[in-house]
């Protein structure tokens, strides 16, 4: 009998992406709302978006809890680079979140990890 996993994450590396959307609240409010329907995630109250930090790590962060876990993200002003993690009990495609985040803030290439979750077992890497 093989144990139902905890979850899935993706674990995303969105490298040189439109300085102007990440630089913009609302273009990541708007990523945020979009990707939460596009993998048809129910969000557990208002997300987090703040701008902080210093030099190269200055930037956009948001925080948005899930039903079923977490969507974060940090968005490098400096460099114009998007790291940006999708945890969810309830599966969701990668592919879906990639595009997402294509459209939104057009990076030159995305790398992804994705991770399946569950205690007491080695991580599986996809």
């Amino acid at each position: 009998m093989s144990k139902v996993l905890w979850g899935k994450h993706a674990i995303i590396n969105a490298h040189m992406c439109s300085r102007v959307s990440i630089n913009s609240y609302k273009s990541i409010y708007n990523f945020n709302k979009k990707l939460i329907s596009s993998i048809d995630m129910k969000p557990y109250g208002k997300p987090f978006i703040e701008k902080f930090g210093e030099g190269h790590l200055a930037g956009f962060t948001l925080i948005q809890p899930i039903h079923t876990s977490s969507i974060t993200a940090h968005f490098a002003e400096q460099s114009g680079d998007a790291y940006i993690d999708v945890f969810s009990c309830k599966w969701f495609d990668e592919a879906v979140v990639h595009a997402v985040i294509q459209e939104c803030f057009n990076p030159t290439y995305i790398d992804t990890v994705v991770l399946d979750r569950q205690a007491g077992e080695l991580m599986r890497l996809r």
